[in-house]
C-alpha cells in the first residue's frame, strides 16, 4: 500500500464535477493528492437579471489555483484533456457523457464517484429517486467509469440509512461527505493495484433518471406515504407543487396522520392545525406546514392559511 503523503502527492490526478455535491470529494482529493486540472459545466446565467454564476466546484478550484477546463462539449476537448499528463481521472456527478478516448488514457483509469448503491439507481437523480421510491437505506459507490451509464465496475460501496425525516437535501450532504469519506479510503488501493473490481448485475440494475417537471405534482390521489415521499424527496429542489386557485403552490414541508376522512375529496383540504393544514389523501391526510405561494417566498402554511380567513377560509378548497 502507499502510505507516504509524497507518494501521493506524486499521482497526478484530473478531476471532473460540477455541482456543490462534488465539492468536498474535491476538497478531500486536494489534502492528499495533486488535482492537477479541473473539468465542470461551463459559467450560466442564473436569476432574474441573469448574472453568470460559476459552478461551486470552479470556485473550490479557483481558491486552490488549480486550472480550471470549462468545455461547452467535452468532446471537443479530448486532445487537451489527454495532453495534460494525468495518471487518474475521477469524476463526480460532471453532468456530460465522458469520451472513451478520455477514460482510457491515464495509466490508472477512470473512477467515479456515485450517490447510489449500485446497480441501484443509475443515472443523474439517485439522491431524488431514493426518497421518492420509499427507499429505507442508500449509499455511495466508487466505480470504474465505462461507456455504459453508472455500469462499471464497483470498486467500494458504503451504506447509510435513509431516515424518515430526511429529505434530498439533507440526504445529500449526508452522501456528499460520504463519498468524500470513502474516495480516500479507496484510492490507496487504486494507486498500488490491489483494488478489487466486481462487475455489476445488470438483471439487478434500476434507474435514476433526472426530475421531469410533470413528476413535480403532487397526486392527492396517491398513498400519504408516497405524497409525503414526494414532498421531501423534492426538497430543497426543484420542489414538489400542487395548484390552488389555479397558482402554483410549492409545498416544502409536510407530515402524515392517521386521520381518515369520509366524504371528503383527495385534495380537499380538511382542518386547519396549529402548524399547517391537513390535505386529503387516498388513504388518510397529510399535514402541509411550509409552502411558497407562486411568486412569493416561502412561508409558514398556518400563516398562509390564515391569509384565507377574509376569503371564507381554506378549508374545503381543492389542491390539484
Amino acid at each position: 500500500m502507499i502510505d507516504d503523503v509524497n507518494v501521493d502527492k506524486e499521482v497526478k490526478i484530473l478531476f471532473m464535477g460540477t455541482p456543490e455535491f462534488a465539492v468536498p470529494v474535491l476538497e478531500g482529493l486536494t489534502e492528499k493528492y495533486k488535482v492537477k486540472a479541473v473539468v465542470t459545466q461551463p459559467d450560466k446565467k442564473v436569476g432574474r437579471e441573469g448574472a453568470l454564476t460559476s459552478p461551486p466546484i470552479k470556485k473550490v478550484a479557483s481558491d486552490k489555483v488549480i486550472l480550471v477546463i470549462q468545455p461547452e462539449s467535452i468532446k471537443n476537448y479530448i486532445e487537451e484533456i489527454n495532453d495534460l499528463d494525468i495518471d487518474l481521472i475521477v469524476t463526480c456527478a460532471y453532468g456530460q457523457l465522458i469520451p472513451e478516448e478520455i477514460l482510457n488514457k491515464p495509466r490508472l483509469g477512470a473512477i467515479n464517484v456515485h450517490a447510489s448503491l449500485l446497480p441501484k439507481l443509475r443515472g443523474g437523480a439517485p439522491i431524488h429517486r431514493a426518497i421518492i421510491q420509499g427507499h429505507n437505506k442508500t449509499g455511495v459507490t466508487i466505480m470504474k467509469m465505462t461507456k455504459r451509464l453508472d455500469a462499471g465496475d464497483i470498486i467500494s460501496q458504503k451504506e447509510i440509512n435513509i431516515e424518515d425525516e430526511d429529505t434530498a437535501s439533507t440526504l445529500h450532504d449526508k452522501l456528499s461527505i460520504l463519498g468524500k469519506e470513502l474516495l480516500l479510503e479507496t484510492l490507496p488501493s487504486i494507486i498500488d493495484g490491489t483494488a478489487k473490481y466486481e462487475k455489476q448485475d445488470d438483471s439487478e440494475a434500476t434507474f435514476a433518471a433526472n426530475i421531469k417537471r410533470s413528476e413535480e405534482r403532487i397526486d392527492f390521489s396517491k398513498s400519504k406515504r408516497q405524497v409525503y415521499n414526494k414532498i421531501r424527496g423534492l426538497n430543497s429542489w426543484p420542489g414538489a407543487y400542487c395548484t390552488l386557485d389555479s397558482k402554483i403552490l410549492k409545498v416544502w414541508e409536510a407530515y402524515t396522520t392517521d386521520n381518515y376522512y369520509n366524504n371528503v375529496f383527495d385534495g380537499e383540504v380538511t382542518a386547519i392545525y396549529e402548524n399547517g393544514f391537513g390535505v386529503k389523501v387516498a388513504n388518510g391526510e397529510v399535514v402541509i406546514t411550509s409552502i411558497q405561494p407562486e411568486g412569493k417566498p416561502k412561508m409558514s402554511a398556518l400563516d398562509f392559511a390564515r391569509g384565507y380567513e377574509n376569503k371564507g377560509g381554506l378549508v374545503g378548497k381543492i389542491l390539484v
